[in-house]
């Protein structure tokens, strides 16, 4: 996505709001540019910026891509139209970045990639080029089809019972744990098996079947308009090439011999290899496919691994380098760094090892006002890839879990069962800390599969949230019962998106009420859970006072709150300048939130990113807030500035 807008920091982007700008950008996963006239940069090189001479008043535009990229347009905005951006005492309002980029010698690098995971890295070259497999497309005759199923199916068995395995395995973690579950849920996926076997009863042979099945499927995954739809693409290839090797009796090359500090090179790599793979050993990783949404890019970042993806044919020219320096905040590549290169390096590394220790003696402070009374600090996640960083970050629960990701990553709708299991392990892996899941929050913006959308002029105010899944019992249910069966793990919470009448609330507890029914004549455990509402649409405030007398507790959804209360799309750049939070139409919105909640008695907390704002915590806290929830990377800042705000 992009904006623009006019530039108001006073005298532009000279070096010290330039370096400020940069820091803001890096805190971000996507890749973002910043455009004036006709000339595009990277957002995240600060020598490329200043070069770039953006002076006050002067209009440029920023575009982001990844991830996080509506939330990074935002506040990157939000810095060039304030005219204290460059001054000594503005406070950063960005998620903090773990290292700083090697903005002095960017030019130097002689390659260039997808800045998929932060972080530097610098270390052997280790080569991870396993053969490829060939499609022959090899003609069998019809009596032999029969054996050559038997022999299909035997390999489909064999890669199940082989991820079965790695699941067992001792000390996997709960994240990787995720990946092998949904990589294990597609190599039995019936479009990929049905695929396969019309491929084999056509009369081709089994290994060329299995490639041509995966490969068509994956082709539909790249195809699509959403970046963690095509990341999908290669775990389809990923699981192909799994079966394929069980049907030719080979298995991969393995990652067991890697030495410790490594740099990982691959052209490719499988999920479920990298999953398996010693990863306290590897430094960092640079892939010639791959994605900031890609499997592999979630592994690295949930084990702090700097990665660089999406190198193309260009990676094999690492195949004969002794030495690696890579930039995983910019996508920088360095082939054999010379004194200079790996001085700057040392020194960065250095320096953004001080700087996390200094905020991770926050990791495991529990904030309180004057009072006593706690505030959690929570953690905004969408899969349990994200476990463990909001983990290590100290995130006292969970206060925003989106499901929309888990009907996003599947060919199908999700099982009830696939549902229940998610959301427990969830539960386990932070009680006895709160656990707030959102139930679906999908419109016509984006869509999922088994869902099919109508055409809206606007979708951000159409068929969306609570709205939809209230017409679509079929998929609402089976969520609602998986929530209530995970709920007997004992810290389950659930909240209501885009809620705007109270009436939205009766309707999802009877449906409740009729699944708590049903798991009770079927036998099975289950609990009931508190619910909640997200605020953020302008009825949901003006009704507040109503709302709190039906549920357990409001959070505030400030991005989406934003954009209803100023009637500004968030995606559109021409408005973006009326997206802000500090808007004081905004803030008394928060404030009328918080107040009818105070008054009831129930929680009030927030999971925009506002949350994490180190400027807006403290007027949060005396509006009565006492749950913060926010990207990971912004946990032990805040942590740190509720204890000065309570001081």
């Amino acid at each position: 996505m992009e904006r623009s807008t006019i530039v108001r920091v006073h005298e532009g982007l000279h070096a010290r709001p330039a370096t400020r700008f940069v820091n803001l950008a890096k805190g971000f996963e996507c890749d973002v540019e910043l455009i004036k006239a006709d000339r595009s940069i990277n957002a995240k090189s600060s020598v490329k910026l200043m070069l770039l001479g953006v002076k006050e008043n002067e209009e440029v535009t920023v575009r982001a891509t990844g991830a996080d990229a509506a939330e990074a347009v935002e506040a990157l905005i939000g810095f060039l139209e304030n005219p204290l951006s460059g001054t000594s005492d503005i406070k950063s309002t960005g998620k903090p970045s773990k290292v700083a980029p090697v903005a002095t010698i960017a030019d130097k690098s002689e390659l260039r990639g997808v800045a998929a995971s932060e972080g530097l890295a610098m270390g052997p070259a280790f080569g991870f080029f396993p053969p490829v497999i060939d499609q022959k497309n090899q003609t069998i005759t019809a009596d032999a089809i029969p054996a050559e199923l038997a022999r299909l199916e035997q390999a489909f068995a064999t890669v199940q019972t082989r991820m079965d395995a790695s699941l067992q395995a001792v000390g996997l973690a709960i994240s990787d744990r995720g990946i092998i579950a949904a990589l294990k849920d597609i190599a039995s996926d019936d479009d990929l098996v049905d695929g396969a076997r019309k491929f084999v009863e056509g009369g081709m042979d089994a290994v060329s079947a299995v490639i041509g099945a995966t490969s068509r499927i994956a082709s539909d995954f790249a195809s699509l308009d959403d970046p963690y739809l095509n990341a999908r693409a290669d775990d389809m290839n990923a699981v192909g090439r799994q079966i394929c090797l069980a049907l030719l009796g080979q298995n991969d090359v393995d990652l067991d011999g890697i030495p410790q500090g490594s740099i990982l090179i691959a052209d490719d790599i499988g999920a479920w290899d990298l999953a398996r793979a010693p990863l306290k050993r590897i430094a960092g990783i640079v892939c010639g496919r791959g994605g900031a949404t890609s499997h592999v890019a979630i592994i690295a970042r949930a084990h702090g691994i700097p990665a660089v993806l999406g190198l193309g044919p260009d990676v094999q020219q690492l195949k004969t380098i002794n030495t690696i320096a890579i930039d995983g905040n910019t996508g920088h590549v360095f082939k054999n760094p010379d004194h200079e290169i790996t001085s700057s390096f040392q020194s960065k590394i250095a320096e953004a090892a001080a700087d996390s220790q200094a905020l991770s003696a926050f990791k495991d402070f529990i904030p309180r006002r004057a009072d006593g009374t706690i505030i959690e600090i929570a953690a905004n996640i969408g899969s349990l890839e994200e476990i463990e960083a909001a983990q290590e970050a100290g995130a006292m629960g969970v206060g925003l879990f989106r499901t929309e990701l888990l009907f996003m990553r599947h060919i199908h709708l999700p099982s009830e069962d696939f549902q229940t299991e998610t959301y427990m392990a969830l539960a386990t892996a932070f009680a006895p800390y709160p656990v707030i899941v959102r139930t679906l929050d999908i419109g016509g913006d984006k869509a999922i599969s088994g869902i099919e959308f109508p055409d809206e002029d606007n979708p951000f105010l159409g068929w969306r949230g609570i709205r939809m899944c209230l017409d679509r019992p079929d998929v609402f249910k089976p969520q609602l019962r998986a929530l209530l069966r995970a709920s007997a793990k004992g810290n389950i919470k659930v909240m209501l998106p885009m809620v705007s009448s109270v009436e939205e609330v009766f309707a999802t507890r009877a449906l409740i009420d009729e699944c708590a029914s049903e798991l009770k004549a079927e036998g099975r455990d289950y609990a009931l859970f508190d619910l909640g509402v997200m605020i953020e649409t302008p009825a949901a405030v003006l009704i507040a006072p109503m709302l709190a007398r039906e549920v357990a507790f409001f959070s505030i959804g400030t991005n989406d709150l934003t954009q209803y209360v100023m009637a500004a799309d968030r995606l559109n750049p021409t408005v973006a300048k009326l997206n802000d939070v500090t808007h004081p139409a905004v803030i008394t919105a928060i404030e009328m939130t918080a107040t009818a909640g105070v008054q009831a008695g129930i929680m009030v907390g927030m999971c925009g990113e506002a949350a994490g704002r180190p400027d807006l915590i403290p007027a949060f806290i005396r509006m009565g807030l006492t749950e913060l929830s926010m990207s990971p990377a912004s946990i032990q800042r805040a942590k740190k500035c509720v204890r000065d705000a309570c001081q």
